[in-house]
């Protein structure tokens, strides 16, 4: 049974760092994707960034390019999220996501596109 566990979440001032974790077990992913997705309060889940295939394509949604990475340990089943610079709007639920095969351009962004999901776990960017 596949189970992804998410850590590293917190409260942090605007242009402070966090660096979010999943650790997967019951299935490894490193030839798959990994995933990030938040939920914030009044809207949508929405994709973050992902990590995918064997080379380790990267793809990060707009808001957060050039502000938060993505780093994959297949040895550790890992997958992190540095989040550097963060304001206000980075506040919610981060969950991570994962499937065996790889994810594209075309797809990474789709909730629906990943077939395994974590808990969740809270980041709070104050002003």
């Amino acid at each position: 049974q596949v189970q992804l566990e998410e850590t590293g979440g917190g409260l942090v001032q605007a242009g402070g760092s966090l660096r979010l974790s999943c650790a997967a077990s019951g299935g490894t992913f490193s030839s798959g994707a990994m995933a990030w997705f938040r939920l914030a309060p009044g809207k949508e889940r929405e994709s973050v960034s992902a990590i995918s295939g064997n080379f380790g394509s990267r793809y990060f949604a707009t808001s957060v390019k050039g502000r938060f990475t993505i780093a994959r340990d297949n040895a550790k089943n890992t997958v992190y999220l540095q989040m550097n610079s963060l304001k206000p709007e980075d506040t919610g639920i981060y969950y991570c996501a994962a499937r065996t095969v790889p994810v594209t351009l075309s797809n990474w962004e789709y909730v629906r596109t990943y077939d395994y999901w974590g808990q969740g776990i809270q980041v709070s960017v104050s002003s």
